[in-house]
């Protein structure tokens, strides 16, 4: 059965994206683009229409990182949008995305990752469909300016951490084992008070 990895980029404090700034914050850097190039097991890409919207303008004025996008299977998950999408590779599915996620997790072949798309993570993740969650956290703290909390509405969620890596000496790639907690966890340790 293939896997479903649920995918950020974030700010330090926990923003997807932030009025004024550039893509990537303005920090990316020529490991961690290729890095993004060169994922080897070419999953088919998740997303919603407000995520579309911004990565289809993000292709077409040559923001670096979305070449390889384009080349890639994606998935737009939307009653808005309609045919023909714009940028390659993209099917439009107007079915209900934990219905149709969980079909392509029993019958698929090839592993699903995600892209933005806050509100479709959050969905996958409180359904039980998601097996990992990497975050690219990037060495910014946009309070005034920070737009799209990524966590707001989530449930408490217990993350093993699996891998962790740098890029360019700054920004930090976290992989985790996601597990949904129906309450917080209780303290195994009597000397620890929250």
């Amino acid at each position: 059965m293939p896997e479903l990895l649920v995918d950020f980029i974030t700010s330090l404090d926990g923003y997807g994206a932030a009025e004024g700034w550039p893509g990537w914050w303005g920090v990316e850097g020529p490991e961690y683009l290729g890095w993004l190039q060169q994922q080897p097991d070419d999953p088919i890409i998740l997303m919603g229409a407000t995520t579309y919207r911004l990565m289809d303008e993000l292709a077409r004025g040559g923001e670096p990182g979305t070449e390889a996008l384009a080349a890639r299977s994606k998935v737009v998950f939307s009653s808005t949008l309609s045919e023909p999408l714009d940028w390659a590779n993209t099917q439009l599915v107007s079915r209900d995305p934990i219905e149709v996620v969980r079909e392509m997790k029993s019958s698929g072949t090839r592993p699903l990752t995600t892209l933005g798309s806050l509100t479709l993570c959050r969905a996958l993740l409180m359904a039980g469909l998601v097996d990992r969650f990497r975050v690219g956290v990037f060495p910014v703290i946009t309070g005034s300016t920070g737009t799209d909390r990524i966590y707001d509405g989530y449930p408490d969620v217990a993350l093993d951490l699996v891998e962790s890596r740098t890029f360019d000496g700054r920004i930090q790639l976290l992989e985790y084992i996601p597990r949904v907690l129906s309450a917080p966890p209780a303290t195994t340790n009597p000397n620890v008070t929250a």
